[in-house]
């Protein structure tokens, strides 16, 4: 399995100034993967690896002692019988969420041995370097090392990775170059192959089961087992008193996504709740990494952080497989025409084009008119533009939000994503769905 993500963390080997790096990301899309496959790469039999999960004699001496480097160091070598030298060792620590002193050390390793090559990575690693709501907790982290570490997200596996990982290089190669008569001409077959990715999503471990058998049950076995041990990780690391809002918030995800106006209502979830009531827990899933929140911005101008609204906002899972499995989604639907893109009016389609567009990079919004009979699904920004993209279920291509939003704010480019080929006309393009991901990695090079 090949994961683009492994380009970055090479170049992140060779920059001059390396700091310690830490992957981020919700549990099990493919963090510890990763690390050991850029190991292999390019420290072959020159690494040392810990997991402070497995290893607790290691991580209670390390939390007993000092956080200076040498110290540190001594301690990995001890424990693993490797020694580890600054400027030819990879130090790779896994799980290291579980020792804060660990997470806290990588500021001196940075001052100290700068030369020392470093990645870390864990298991809910957000809530370690955020605010848990737990007051006990939170004093016992100390200060994170600000400044003193670089990040790289870890999101689900993209349309293009599933395809490469199925096997046909072919479709990929057509959708890498944008060699469209011969995409178009294999249209039926690219969303053959969405439909497969919509239902199995783009978690490793299911995206490799499906690979290897085909199994479409045991690929939904694999989801809800994620589900899980997602559960578990609530009762074991969240704050007792957010245990039961958090599960409802998560559990309440599909059905918010499937109202007509997908903003996120906090009195959907009972009668009565206040987004005071539920702040916290929310903030505890999105620092989990098992969810995505979309905020409406208006106007729509650079930065659009500056214009967020953080009370008008739309929630997503992190993968759309395990928004299907939590939905409920059976695998016969796959079969069943556009059905799937259809399913919950739209959101799964939705659902996807926040995925692809996360994993190139981009940090979606959405607009509404203030009236609120207009929405534009989501606007990134490009360079000292705003692009505005219409994601629609389907074929149909009715944008007419999006004709408001143009003749309001006269964007130099909208795009358009459908189930429909391509097609370009005055400052709009039509992309297919399948494509949408790939058009935004290569667009990003000149800004779109």
């Amino acid at each position: 399995m090949q994961r683009d993500v492994l380009q970055k963390i090479i170049d992140w080997n060779s920059s001059r100034k390396r700091k310690p790096l830490i992957l981020m990301g919700a549990r099990q899309v493919g963090k510890t993967w990763l690390m050991d496959a850029f190991a292999k790469r390019c420290y072959p039999g020159n690494h040392v690896k810990v997991d402070l999960q497995e290893l607790d004699t290691l991580r209670k001496r390390v939390d007993n002692s000092d956080i200076r480097p040498k110290t540190i160091i001594d301690l990995f070598q001890a424990t693993t019988g490797q020694e580890i030298i600054p400027g030819k060792t990879l130090l790779i620590i896994d799980e290291i969420q579980e020792s804060h002193k660990a997470l806290n050390a990588l500021k001196y390793i940075n001052q100290e041995m700068p030369e020392l090559a470093v990645i870390v990575a864990g298991s809910l690693l957000g809530l370690a370097m955020g605010k848990s709501g737990d007051k006990r907790q939170d004093r016992q982290k100390g200060s994170f090392p600000v400044g003193k570490v670089s990040f790289l997200d870890v999101c689900p596996m993209s349309f293009s990775e599933f395809i490469r990982a199925v096997g046909n290089k072919f479709l990929l190669n057509a959708l890498e170059t944008e060699d469209r008569k011969l995409i178009d001409s294999m249209h039926d077959d690219f969303v053959d192959l969405l439909r497969k990715y919509l239902f199995t999503g783009g978690m490793p471990e299911a995206v490799g089961e499906f690979s290897e058998t085909g199994d479409y049950s045991a690929v939904r076995r694999i989801q809800n087992e994620i589900l899980s041990a997602y559960d578990a990780d609530f009762v074991k690391h969240a704050p007792a008193e957010l245990l039961a809002k958090i599960r409802l918030l998560l559990r309440n995800v599909p059905a918010q996504l499937a109202k007509e106006n997908r903003k996120f209502i906090y009195s959907a979830l009972k009668s009565g709740a206040r987004a005071r009531e539920y702040e916290a827990a929310l903030q505890w899933l999105d620092d989990a990494g098992m969810i995505r929140q979309v905020f409406r911005v208006s106007p729509p101008r650079i930065p659009l952080f500056s214009y967020q609204d953080f009370s008008a906002f739309k929630l997503y899972m992190h993968d759309v497989g395990l928004l299907g499995a939590m939905s409920g989604v059976a695998a016969q639907t796959i079969l069943d025409g556009d059905a799937l893109f259809t399913n919950f009016k739209g959101a799964m389609t939705e659902q996807f084009v926040l995925q692809e567009l996360v994993a190139c990079g981009n940090k979606p919004f959405y607009w509404t008119s203030d009236s609120g009979n207009a929405e534009v699904e989501f606007l990134v920004q490009a360079g000292s533009s705003v692009v505005p993209i219409e994601a629609k279920a389907g074929i149909n291509t009715k944008a007419k939000s999006l004709k408001v939003y143009r003749d309001l704010f006269k964007p130099l480019l909208s795009i358009r994503t459908s189930l429909r080929p391509y097609g370009d006309g005055d400052a709009l393009k039509d992309i297919p769905l399948y494509a949408i991901g790939l058009h935004m990695v290569r667009s990003s090079r000149t800004d779109l």
